[in-house]
């Protein structure tokens, strides 16, 4: 399958997936600008829900003092790979929108403008197709699984680095698994002076995590079946 026609996530699942599986973002208001870690869920419309912890009292006064009874606020998420690679972000999630309590202790947003920043470039995200879109399946076990492929690294990246084209193969001194979602695996392959990463997809989109497993399992039985061109890098 060729890069061309190889399936990937859309913006919308993408930036949906950040949404989901995100533990933190942070809020700017016009006067302050605040971190939460583990403080906010996300809506089947993609509304935000942010507790009113103790950190976010600036903002919830300054909330209480506005004329309209809200405030514009930019709320913004970092995706970042949970492996060690050279630019571990992966992706930035930048929502534009407007910010007003619910009840007294949660304050909720609605995004009018959703902007997602990746290696592939930049794209602003309809809110019709974030609404719609549903995270990826994999989103809140990635980073388990790529923990978990990147420890037995010699087990399963290794003999995976076989399917790579030969070219980046040959360059490479360290190889690592970036990005996990139902359409398959990116690899990163680093070299002296630069990085490149590529998808390796699955034979069939996968439905859950066992499923994604499976397909890795074929993905390897592909590879072991390659002979080896040259020593690929390994870790110790």
């Amino acid at each position: 399958m060729s890069a061309a026609t190889c399936p990937e996530p859309t913006p919308a699942e993408r930036a949906r997936s950040v949404l989901s599986a995100a533990g933190s973002l942070t809020i700017t208001t016009h006067g302050h600008r605040v971190d939460l870690i583990g403080l906010h869920t996300v809506d089947a419309a993609a509304r935000l829900l942010l507790q009113n912890p103790p950190d976010a009292l600036p903002i919830a006064a300054e909330l209480a003092s506005a004329p309209q009874g809200d405030l514009a606020a930019l709320v913004e998420f970092t995706d970042i790979a949970p492996v060690a690679v050279r630019e571990r972000v992966r992706a930035r999630l930048t929502l534009g929108g407007r910010l007003t309590a619910l009840g007294p202790r949660a304050l909720v947003f609605n995004a009018a403008r959703a902007v997602l920043t990746a290696d592939d470039g930049t794209t602003v995200v309809g809110l019709d197709r974030l609404a719609l879109a549903s995270p990826d399946p994999l989103a809140t076990h990635e980073a388990e699984m790529l923990a978990r492929m990147d420890a037995a690294h010699a087990d399963t990246v290794a003999p995976l680095a076989r399917l790579l084209p030969p070219r980046l193969q040959l360059g490479a001194t360290e190889i690592r698994p970036l990005r996990l979602d139902r359409h398959g695996l990116v690899l990163r392959v680093e070299t002296p002076d630069a990085y490149h990463d590529t998808r390796l997809a699955f034979a069939a989109p996968a439905t859950h995590p066992g499923e994604a497993v499976r397909q890795i399992h074929l993905l390897l039985a592909r590879a072991t079946a390659r002979p080896r061109r040259r020593r690929l890098p390994t870790r110790s």
